[in-house]
């Protein structure tokens, strides 16, 4: 019985908000028969009360609720200790979807969804969550230390096999998948204007939906992180009526 309990303490823990009973109920069973815990909010405001009891490694969200939407309660979840949110929507547009993704969602599913699409998104959530957590415990090189491995740009480095990113100081910079993505296709593609078409082949790959202004949300969330650290401003130029140019020599070593 002991082992039972410790299993289930163990096992991922994720929150299911949507006003929809049937809902709530179908992604919950689904789940549980795949091994997670899950619990249940029937709106924003529970949902709050119940992350001040407990903590929990993913949040499923509904946009559509009533009072309080999914886009105003995501809002208030950006904090560094925030579980990733996969956003569940009726309304499927390319508008609404890139506002949940600028917004920090880690990803973003039409509804009605097969369960089976939610779990395999829910695991590549999970997986990209832990590839982060594990980067931000690796050691860091000390100040004088160049890793080798890495590919050099104005002072920084980026590990594209470990996914680590570096800034002239040696300190990690923390980049979610899709930025990680894109930052390799611009340290593969270097001092060359690359379209907004090639960048979503680049960086999401040939299968992947085209939306121009998606790459320009991501374009803008990535520079913003650079943004942060030295030098990390100019590291991506505008080409207007083109596209983007990385713009510093990149050197493998």
């Amino acid at each position: 019985m002991n082992a039972i309990l410790l299993q289930m303490d163990l096992a991922t823990h994720i929150l299911i908000v949507d006003d929809d009973a049937g809902i709530r109920s179908l992604i919950s069973s689904f789940l549980d028969k795949h091994g997670y815990r899950t619990d249940t909010a029937a709106d924003p405001h529970e949902m709050r009360e119940m992350l001040e009891r407990r903590r929990y490694d993913l949040i499923v969200l509904d946009v559509m609720m009533p009072r309080e939407d999914g886009l105003t309660a995501l809002r208030q979840l950006q904090r560094d200790d925030a579980p990733p949110v996969i956003m569940l929507s009726a309304v499927g547009s390319d508008v609404d979807r890139i506002v949940g993704l600028e917004m920090g969602a880690e990803d973003y599913l039409a509804k009605p969804c097969n369960p089976r699409e939610l779990l395999a998104r829910i695991r590549t959530v999970l997986r990209r969550r832990e590839s982060k957590s594990a980067a931000h415990e690796a050691p860091v090189a000390e100040p004088n230390e160049l890793p080798e491995g890495f590919s050099h740009f104005a002072g920084w480095a980026l590990d594209i096999i470990g996914r680590t990113l570096l800034d002239p100081q040696q300190a990690m910079v923390p980049l979610s998948d899709s930025e990680f993505r894109l930052m390799r296709a611009f340290v593969e593609h270097p001092r060359r204007v690359l379209s907004r078409d090639q960048l979503l082949d680049y960086a999401t790959g040939q299968e992947s939906e085209h939306y121009d202004r998606a790459i320009d949300v991501q374009v803008s969330r990535l520079r913003r992180k650079l943004a942060g650290h030295e030098g990390g401003a100019e590291l991506i130029r505008t080409v207007r009526n083109e596209g983007y140019m990385f713009v510093p020599v990149v050197t493998k070593r």
